[in-house]
């Protein structure tokens, strides 16, 4: 209500201005007709007059309305270069910064509500490099001030930044205005003011501050690199540490664009994905889920078969798949492309050198234009009390660990519930292992929604995984040759005996032993960056699992990208990361696949939605492949078809999504998608039908009506 009284106050007083034609007093003809008065009236009454000049100023620029420039002149005219500058220097800006409050109280937080995580680019960098933004529009008249106080009010700068930097900014323009409008005579036209070369004179003084900006971070590079000599040649442009996802995209862009790069990487080529994540789990999924197929054939009409197989040639058949992708990312591969990759462990000690200690024991000391840290992560182990001593495996470890295991582990405890545990839970459990799962939180999977939690439990309980949520891990015990992990739920401890413990509680950025510490390069959870991924020095990046925010490989790639080309190009053009558009799947069964917002994240940032649903369970293909079980749900603009997010539980569902990604990544919305022929019968048509029934809740009822009319009218 008083955001109403407000909108409606200024409608009152901006309908007056016109319907009093008090725009009419505000011409070039009108002002010079009666400056003989004007005159006058000041002689007789100079405070006064000023003071209801600056109040009108004040009005006038609040309001937005048109006639600041030729009170400007009134200004010149009337009172003189130094008072009329005085008097508008301040009444303009006072204005301004009033109708920067007013845009900020009526419409800030529904336009950040609405478009939050567009806009969260610009607002970082309003509050990073607000002022010199602000500086630059100020000294350009070219862009309607007007249009700059309500913009700049939807931002989160500072008003009392905003108001300094106005009057600062605007100054240059006061004085040519009020100036000029002491010889008001003299002037025909508002256009014998400003001329081509007198904008182009401010356009170049809008220059200033870009280059101001570009001395101090100049001055702050001297600043930061001042310890350190810096080489008068270098080996080469590029060295990358750590050969995971976003060290061999950075490598094969470097090497792309004819730049000399040096790969390093201590351990395996193809890093945490190849060898420990992605692929190996992925496997061994496959092969769980063709145990779950034989054991239920009656589904398919088939006999149930109790499978009869060795868990050994079951991680065999793991290794063999691993060996089959490796020479994608193997040493002689890069180094066809032009990448010289050396085995090693690589140490950053300045800021362009890197000491790299090789498997046959040499050392080497290479310089680079610029360094790539890429080093991934690696398993988070709970530092719980006798937890070394009873045993443990990881993500990592377990498949070198239990590859000569003739059967799976007889009993199982994975302590956590997120993907990694989720996947292994369900795996394990379809391979014949009594598994118990441990989450601290109350749910699974506990970014995505509560009925995708819920869904996602149900599937893993039905394959015999026990979840216990609300369960805290507090220490391992050992008895003999009998393991325990003592957990507590409300209170009460309850004792989980195990012959395998798989700690799946997260994943940690490797951040010791590259240097960083010794160079002073900042790192909280992971190496601190900006939007190009450049760390405390320009010319070294982080990208991938060891940069984070996300720690998938596909967005290791992404990130690879931005930090090559910013390292090779950035003197020219840098690229902020885009993390606008992201997707990821779970692997379990069935697949819960995920882009842009759910619902607990619209309803945690207040970002209005619709939701539509369509139930898998009434697709064709799935009751024909008797997958028919899940669910797609879009959130869209309330009102419109703009794809907001999009949650899809089902078979195929990481495949499923791909559609979905394309069409937010470039702005296609839900009847884009209806209109495109989709084969039938195919697990796509989810797509498809989840736009349909957008269509039809959306329906123009009352054309409708119409329309059926003119039908019985045409029936006679």
């Amino acid at each position: 209500m008083k955001k109403l009284f407000v909108l409606l106050v200024i409608i009152a007083l901006v309908a007056a201005f016109f319907i009093f034609d008090f725009d009419q007093l505000l011409t070039l003809e009108a002002i010079k007709s009666r400056q003989a008065e004007f005159e006058q009236l000041k002689a007789t009454s100079p405070v006064m007059v000023s003071l209801v000049f600056f109040g009108l100023y004040v009005l006038v620029t609040a309001l937005s309305l048109p006639g600041a420039a030729l009170m400007t002149l009134v200004a010149g005219a009337l009172f003189g270069l130094v008072w009329g500058l005085v008097l508008v220097s301040f009444a303009s800006t006072i204005g301004a910064t009033l109708a920067f409050l007013v845009s900020r109280y009526l419409l800030k937080e529904t336009v950040q509500n609405r478009f939050g995580d567009r806009l969260a680019p610009i607002n970082k960098g309003i509050e990073r490099e607000g002022a010199f933004y602000l500086f630059t529009l100020r000294l350009v008249p070219v862009f309607p001030f007007f249009l700059i106080n309500i913009l700049m009010g939807l931002t989160p700068i500072r008003t009392i930044t905003y108001y300094w930097v106005s009057q600062v900014g605007m100054l240059a323009g006061t004085v040519v205005y009020v100036n000029a409008g002491t010889q008001l005579a003299r002037i025909d036209s508002l256009g014998g003011i400003i001329s081509l070369p007198l904008l182009l004179s401010f356009a170049l003084l809008g220059l200033f501050p870009l280059i101001a900006k570009k001395i101090i971070d100049w001055l702050k590079r001297r600043k930061v690199y001042a310890a350190w000599p810096r080489p008068k040649r270098f080996d080469r442009n590029l060295i990358v540490i750590g050969a995971g996802a976003a060290g061999l995209v950075s490598s094969l862009i470097g090497a792309a664009v004819k730049a000399k790069v040096t790969l390093v990487e201590a351990n395996k080529m193809g890093g945490d994905c190849l060898n420990y994540g992605c692929v190996p789990s992925k496997a061994l999924i496959k092969s769980a889920k063709i145990v779950h197929f034989m054991k239920n054939g009656e589904h398919y009409g088939l006999e149930p078969v109790e499978p009869q197989f060795s868990f050994k040639k079951v991680m065999a058949r793991v290794h063999r798949v691993i060996s089959e992708v490796e020479p994608h990312d193997s040493v002689e591969r890069f180094t066809s492309l032009g990448v010289e990759v050396l085995e090693g462990y690589g140490e950053l000690v300045d800021p362009w050198t890197v000491i790299v200690k090789l498997k046959n024991g040499e050392t080497r000391r290479l310089t680079a234009r610029s360094i790539i840290i890429a080093a991934g992560a690696e398993p988070f182990v709970p530092p719980l009390p006798g937890i070394e001593d009873s045993g443990y495996l990881t993500s990592d470890t377990l498949w070198e660990e239990l590859a000569t295991h003739d059967n799976p582990p007889e009993k199982l405890v994975i302590l956590g519930g997120g993907p990694i545990g989720c996947e292994l839970s369900q795996c394990f459990a379809r391979l014949g292992s009594t598994v118990w799962q441990v989450e601290r939180g109350g749910t699974i999977m506990s970014r995505e929604d509560a009925e995708v939690s819920a869904f996602a439990r149900a599937a893993l309980e039905k394959d015999g995984v026990h979840v216990l949520t609300g369960h805290s891990a507090l220490r391992c015990e050992r008895e003999g040759d009998v393991k325990y992990v003592v957990v507590e739920h409300e209170g009460q401890e309850k004792r989980l005996d195990y012959d395998v413990l798989i700690c799946a509680v997260g994943r940690s950025a490797r951040l010791k032993g590259y240097g960083l510490e010794n160079l002073g390069i900042t790192t909280e959870r992971t190496v601190v960056t900006n939007d190009y991924l450049e760390t405390l020095y320009p010319n070294i990046y982080a990208a991938g699992d060891v940069a984070g925010p996300y720690q998938f490989t596909h967005t290791a790639g992404h990130q690879a990208w931005y930090a090559t080309v910013n390292s090779l190009f950035g003197e020219w053009k840098k690229f902020r990361v885009d993390y606008s558009v992201i997707p990821w799947t779970t692997f379990i069964d069935p697949e819960v696949a995920r882009v842009g917002l759910n619902e607990q994240e619209a309803k945690e940032k207040k970002i209005a939605y619709e939701v539509t649903r369509f139930g898998i369970d009434d697709l064709d293909r799935a009751i024909a492949d008797g997958a028919a079980h899940g669910f797609i749900k879009v959130l869209t603009v309330p009102g419109k078809d703009k794809i907001l997010g999009v949650t899809l539980v089902g078979e195929h569902g990481g495949d499923l999504l791909t559609e979905f990604v394309l069409a937010m990544k470039h702005g296609l919305g839900l009847n884009k998608i209806l209109s495109t022929i989709h084969t039938y019968p195919t697990l796509a048509e989810t797509n498809k039908y989840v736009a349909g029934e957008w269509k039809k809740s959306h329906a123009p009822e009352k054309l409708l009506g119409w329309i059926e009319r003119y039908h019985t009218w045409k029936r006679g």
